[in-house]
């Protein structure tokens, strides 16, 4: 399904991270942007933003005609700040911290599910991309938001690894969570993810798949940095 338009495919000068919940893309791919003096998009922060509107405005996320008339009429915007963080705004409004609650955790697949959601939000994403030297990681970026990226990666991770990983956040951010529902969370955020019509998670071709299972942030990103700067 194309979701472009009339975009151009281009090779990008870029790194597209794709992966399961909890695999480690967001941690790995902001080391990276760091280290390449490249700049990160948060395309997950994006729908979460969506999700934490809709929320909000008490809106049934089951309706597509409502939540697409909401994307477009959303401002979205990514800034980083002074110490390299990726702030979220919508609608002018920071709500960095606000969009990694359990609640957003569990309802951002039903809202990424709309195909109006995620035709606007390609559209968003590939026009930050055309600058390029930049990182993007998420579900369908080698697949469909950047598939002439010129570096592309698939990191997973067993479901309990990244189960605990999830749990261990939240935790850290006082949520009241118990392993086992996040466990199961996680497993039904694989289901959504890779059984969803539009632009369901995949392995681009060409992919890089790295298994994050017991390695640490830093050294999967010196992984990637790897591969992308052999022959440079």
């Amino acid at each position: 399904m194309d979701y472009g338009g009339d975009w151009t495919l281009a090779c990008i000068d870029g790194i597209a991270i794709d992966g399961p919940a909890g695999a480690g893309k967001s941690t790995v791919a902001k080391l990276v942007a760091r280290k390449l003096s490249y700049l990160y998009i948060d395309t997950g922060a994006m729908y979460r933003a969506l999700t934490w509107k809709a929320l909000n405005l008490h809106m049934d996320l089951e309706d597509p005609d409502l939540l697409g008339d909401l994307v477009e009429n959303t401002d979205i915007r990514l800034a980083v700040d002074a110490s390299g963080q990726t702030r979220v705004f919508c609608d002018g409004r920071e709500i960095t911290d606000l969009i990694r609650s359990p609640q957003i955790n569990k309802a951002v697949s039903r809202v990424a599910l709309i195909p109006a959601v995620r035709k606007r939000m390609v559209e968003l994403q590939r026009a930050m991309a055309e600058g390029g030297k930049i990182v993007m990681d998420g579900r369908d970026i080698g697949t469909h938001v950047l598939p002439e990226a010129a570096n592309k990666f698939f990191l997973t991770a067993s479901s309990q690894e990244r189960a605990m990983r999830r749990y261990r956040e939240l935790k850290e951010k006082g949520h009241d969570v118990t392993l086992e529902e996040v466990l199961a969370e996680v497993k039904e955020r694989d289901w959504q993810d890779s059984t969803r019509s539009a632009a369901p998670l995949a392995k681009a071709e060409g992919a890089i798949e790295i298994d994050t299972t017991g390695l640490s942030p830093d050294e999967v990103a010196n992984l990637v940095i790897r591969h992308v700067t052999r022959g440079c």
